[in-house]
């Protein structure tokens, strides 16, 4: 959603803005009032046609060659020769549609064909990483290496590009996180902490992924049951394979776990069901392994929903355990079940955090952030 977001600030602050994509999303992965507009809207690039590739073909030896001088090993040869038709066709599209400048949201295959279509002749670039180089396969000082700008949504993750392409760095690298729209995100009423009476309401939003640790919450509410406390957890996401891959492994767990009656898993909702279920939530969960940032925090925290994450990753900068939110180690149901039942059974610190959250997201991930970082990065590469 948070790119959907982006990209309606460009388009406020006057940029024209074209979407290309390698290929279409799988059905029932996303689930958006915008995504048939975004679907509509986009050109993808797929591998190119057979003039792309006959170009590509001529082209290919060069650029082997200059990958290897960076990235000496055969997955990033292959990445070049796989990347080589798409950047020909985005380099053509980018020529017809008078497009100055392209950025790859992705340091992976969209990074690479951005990349290349700069070395065929076409328009500037620049990348963001959004999680751990290694999450984004190989050639990363090839793709970064001419890259005219980049943003990187951590510090955490700063450092770690540069350790791994040293010199290949930008020298302009900007560190940005996602922003959300805190005019959608916000709270519906005052919030409203748990009184004991009835359920404990938890609510997570997260792709099913065995990493955004789904199986440790569950964990937790076996605990939390232990100790007393009934809660209710709702998982809004779904897996890579639309609901065929590790959906099943997770509710295989729910069903053999004590508390299989008190989860519920939504499957892939729009952004206005995701709303709803945070604004009437008393606790935003998500016990991920690492989390480079987290929009999803970020949505929870929008809204004034106290909100409970990992201190592993990019969180520790968004979320200051104790001030605007609570941090528990990864893989920990323990630790996880014991800060919910703290903020459960204290309406003061659970309401403190419900205005301390907002305020952070108010003040330092707005919307409208990234988009002003893209557009500055621009602005500072055109003559003077």
């Amino acid at each position: 959603m948070f790119f959907w977001n982006e990209i309606k600030a460009l388009e406020d602050s006057g940029v024209e803005v074209h979407i290309f994509s390698t290929r279409r999303p799988i059905n029932g992965l996303v689930s958006h009032t915008w995504s048939d507009d975004a679907v509509a809207r986009t050109t993808y690039l797929n591998l190119g046609g057979m003039k792309d590739k006959m170009e590509a073909a001529v082209r290919l030896p060069g650029w082997l060659a200059a990958a290897r001088r960076q990235n000496p090993d055969a997955a990033s040869a292959k990445s070049v020769a796989l990347s080589a038709p798409a950047a020909i066709a985005l380099r053509d599209a980018c020529a017809a549609r008078d497009i100055s400048h392209v950025h790859a949201h992705s340091a992976a295959n969209c990074a690479m064909i951005a990349a290349l279509c700069k070395r065929a002749g076409g328009p500037k670039y620049s990348v963001t990483l959004h999680g751990p180089v290694r999450d984004y396969g190989p050639a990363q000082a090839f793709k970064w290496g001419t890259a005219d700008f980049g943003i990187v949504i951590t510090k955490v993750l700063a450092k770690e590009l540069a350790d791994i392409i040293g010199g290949a760095t930008p020298d302009d690298l900007y560190v940005c996180g996602m922003g959300v729209d805190t005019e959608k995100f916000k709270p519906a009423k005052d919030y409203a902490p748990w009184t004991g009476d009835g359920p404990l309401r938890l609510f997570t939003c997260a792709r099913l992924n065995i990493v955004k640790g789904h199986e440790t919450t569950v964990a937790a509410l076996e605990i939390l049951k232990q100790d007393g406390i009934e809660a209710q957890l709702t998982i809004a996401g779904e897996d890579d394979a639309g609901g065929a891959g590790y959906r099943k492994t997770l509710e295989n767990a729910i069903a053999r776990s004590a508390v299989s009656k008190q989860v519920t898993l939504l499957g892939a909702i729009d952004g206005e069901t995701v709303l709803q279920n945070i604004q009437q939530a008393h606790a935003f969960v998500l016990a991920s392994y690492a989390e480079p940032l987290g929009v999803a925090y970020m949505e929870a925290m929008a809204c004034g929903c106290p909100t409970i994450g990992t201190d592993a990753g990019g969180v520790p900068e968004l979320i200051t355990h104790g001030v605007d939110g609570v941090l528990v180690p990864p893989q920990d149901p323990a630790a996880l079940a014991a800060e919910i039942a703290r903020v459960a059974r204290d309406p003061k610190v659970a309401g403190d955090l419900s205005t301390t959250s907002r305020k952070r997201i108010v003040d330092d991930f707005g919307a409208r952030r990234s988009a002003e970082i893209m557009v500055a990065g621009y602005n500072a590469l055109q003559p003077r």
